[in-house]
């Protein structure tokens, strides 16, 4: 299967109706932060069936076409069929699979190469964690010559994401850390929080937020309480929203009174 098979599906689908009211949806308009993005109007089932069809026969080396597409559709497809290929090279058996660790290196690498195509917060939500969050907690080729953990080289990975000046990279370093969270490692979710907790973007306040409730949810309160404790005076309110969302009444209260 082609990319340009694959684009040909999803063109057939194309629905005008929907088309506009997700151009707005996703701030399309000029100056907003999805400025010129094209929809086919294609509702997310509709991508993930097509996905799922084409998956088995398509090698990764066609991914790179649908990436440079300019349909968002269309490069969602492209994001979730590495995320298709990337999840079939780790289940429990293959996780220390030395040639399934290498094809997963290579899936993470095209994704970070190609990490600004991934240019709406749809599309770094739907990958970052099930490609970067999962790659963080397995066995890997990449920075060193026997397969290991190698986490020096992982986090020197999501640092250069943090620190760029790309909106969407900087959301995948934040975004990708709901899978460690529910892994249990809070960890990565408290470093690159504190590195963007003064981010200037909305869409990075609430990142930052949302990932901070997960960890608190999903590992530790008391972790979450003391970065609130450290950080509560130079939160955004909207990350501080986002992050304290189940925490009792009383408890929201108390922090967005500080």
């Amino acid at each position: 299967m082609t990319a340009h098979e694959i684009i040909l599906r999803l063109e057939a689908l194309r629905d005008d109706g929907q088309r506009l009211g997700l151009m707005r949806f996703f701030k399309t308009g000029p100056g907003q932060y999805g400025e010129g993005d094209e929809f086919l109007g294609l509702k997310v089932p509709q991508t993930r069936e097509v996905v799922r069809a084409v998956e088995r026969e398509t090698p990764l080396s066609e991914v790179p076409a649908l990436l440079t597409s300019p349909w968002h559709e269309v490069r969602l497809c492209g994001l979730l069929l590495m995320v298709a290929k990337f999840e079939r090279l780790a289940t429990k058996r293959l996780e220390n699979d030395a040639e399934a660790a290498r094809q997963r290196d290579e899936i993470l690498t095209l994704y970070l190469r190609n990490a600004e195509r991934a240019n709406n917060w749809d599309l770094v939500d739907m990958s970052a964690p099930r490609i970067l969050g999962h790659w963080l907690l397995l066995p890997t080729w990449l920075g060193g010559k026997e397969l290991g953990q190698h986490r020096a080289y992982k986090l020197r990975t999501l640092d250069a994401l943090a620190e760029s000046n790309c909106l969407w990279r900087q959301r995948m370093s934040i975004v990708c850390t709901w899978w460690t969270s529910q892994a249990g490692d809070a960890s990565w979710c408290l470093r690159y929080a504190d590195m963007l907790v003064e981010h200037p973007h909305d869409l990075m306040h609430k990142a930052v937020g949302w990932m901070l409730r997960e960890m608190g949810k999903r590992v530790s309160i008391d972790l979450l309480r003391e970065f609130l404790r450290q950080h509560v005076h130079q939160m955004p309110r909207t990350a501080l929203r986002y992050a304290i969302e189940k925490l009792s009444p009383d408890e929201r209260r108390y922090w967005m009174t500080l």
